[in-house]
């Protein structure tokens, strides 16, 4: 039962994952500076320090069972959360305090650590985002050949698929899952540096001996599983490291923001909705209403996002020298809220893309009220080709088209431009076959096929190589 009387963060409690949540949170964090200590020492003894396996052996005997109460005693004394770390960690392993932590400062578990953490939660997101992929390809392919009325400006444009505009929202997240691959391919620990990247106090240990202080940091980073370091560092990992995540975290959230306003609108015309419950409740006040609050909380969260990566940017400028301590603090609630919101979007995506509701027959209503005005030029072509003059045609037709306009703004009535047309001598080629010139397949051009080529070229190439990640259900907490 939460402490209901103080402040807890909404990502925590209402909209981020559990599994995101544990990738951020202490247990883990303070294990991989054990794992890294483990590391650094059991390298050091390889290497010819006077380190012994016994004491090796005792902090692998401790690695896990960190005494948290213990390390904030220390740490409201020492002020000083590294510090504290390595007096709870000599204290659980007594024979091996005198070496832990040997020719380290801080930012070796601390950078290391943090940057095991951000891999980790894009491996996360990864995951979640070839899953919306996946969904949105079987939309994408049920609905490839559905005529539906297309936008530009937000007023009626010729006609797409339902199936062609979800390959929008899909190419949207295949930019950003090639930036997060891109992320993921150019990967590095920090390393074993020392306190300003020069790696002095390891020289110092190893008397001079250069070779073995890079075969050190060669053999710490490999037991982490890594073979990448930056080249060179001062104090900490480049800041723009971190700036560099959050841009790829923003434009995933930039793709759901679009693809959830898309459906917002697209629900307000009662074209497709997202899914809501049989027990949800729409308005407190108005019974009647579906409000669309999936979608509206993606765009909430994603509008947050995308205010954070200049926040990084402010942090990566204004490091100085070798490095500053005014990041900590900051990058503490800005790195791993913006890897829970993304989280949060993405698993939201997952569930509205997984449950899209339909209404195909409210989309033809609304295809009927816009497709004679979009087929007065195939019916003056084909007036043409019956020896009709070409600006004749065209002059009586806008006449038409303003009356039947007219009908339809200051009458409320349903559009009889068709009628007209089929009334008016002048296109008599036409008449008997305007339910020939009006069939919407005429209309939507290559869609149909652009929606297989695009997800067979591009989508299925993604989703073969990451066929071990599909199969996750989205999951809307609250």
């Amino acid at each position: 039962m939460s402490d209901k009387s103080v402040y807890e963060n909404p990502l925590n409690t209402r909209y981020a994952s559990r599994e995101m949540q544990e990738n951020f949170g202490d247990e883990k964090r303070f294990r991989l500076w054990r794992t890294l200590w483990i590391a650094l020492a059991e390298s050091e003894m390889e290497l010819g320090l006077p380190i012994t396996k016994e004491q090796i052996e005792e902090l692998k005997a401790h690695r896990d069972d960190i005494d948290f109460a213990r390390a904030e005693a220390y740490e409201r004394e020492v002020r000083h959360d590294v510090m504290a770390h390595v007096k709870t960690f000599g204290d659980a392993a007594p024979s091996a305090r005198g070496i832990i932590h040997l020719g380290a400062t801080s930012c070796f578990v601390d950078c290391n650590s943090e940057l095991i953490i951000l891999r980790d939660g894009l491996e996360i997101l990864l995951r979640k985002l070839v899953n919306v992929l996946d969904k949105l390809k079987k939309f994408a392919l049920r609905y490839r050949n559905l005529p539906t009325l297309g936008f530009t400006h937000l007023q009626p444009a010729q006609l797409t698929t339902v199936g062609k505009r979800a390959t929008l929202w899909m190419q949207d997240l295949m930019l950003d899952y090639e930036n997060l691959q891109n992320l993921l391919s150019h990967f590095r620990l920090r390393g074993v540096k020392g306190t300003t990247g020069t790696q002095a106090s390891f020289l110092d240990l190893f008397d001079g001996d250069a070779r073995k202080v890079k075969e050190l940091e060669k053999r710490v980073v490999e037991k982490l599983g890594y073979s990448k370091v930056y080249g060179v560092t001062g104090q900490t990992y480049p800041r723009k490291f971190d700036y560099n995540v959050l841009c790829v975290l923003s434009q995933i959230a930039q793709s759901a923001y679009k693809f959830s306003n898309d459906i917002r609108l697209l629900q307000n015309m009662k074209e497709i909705e997202e899914p809501f419950e049989t027990k949800q409740i729409g308005s407190s006040a108005m019974a009647y209403k579906r409000n669309p609050m999936r979608s509206e909380r993606m765009g909430s969260l994603a509008r947050y996002m995308l205010s954070l990566p200049v926040n990084s940017a402010f942090t990566a400028g204004t490091q100085w020298f070798e490095r500053t301590l005014d990041d900590s603090a900051n990058r503490r609630i800005v790195n791993a809220q913006a890897f829970l919101t993304v989280d949060a979007i993405l698993n939201i995506y997952m569930n509205v893309a997984e449950n899209l509701v339909v209404h195909e027959k409210v989309i033809k209503k609304h295809i009927a009220a816009e497709l004679p005005f979009m087929a007065t030029e195939n019916i003056i072509m084909e007036c043409v080709k019956a020896g009709g003059d070409r600006q004749e045609l065209h002059e009586r037709i806008r006449v038409l088209s303003q009356e039947a306009g007219k009908t339809v703004k200051d009458e409320g009535k349903e559009n009889d431009l068709v009628k007209r047309i089929e009334r008016d001598e002048m296109f008599a080629a036409v008449h008997g076959r305007m339910h020939e010139i009006l069939d919407t397949k005429k209309f939507v051009g290559r869609a149909p096929e652009q929606t297989k080529e695009f997800i067979r070229s591009e989508i299925d190439p993604i989703l073969r190589r990451h066929k071990n990640l599909l199969g996750e259900q989205g999951d809307v907490r609250v």
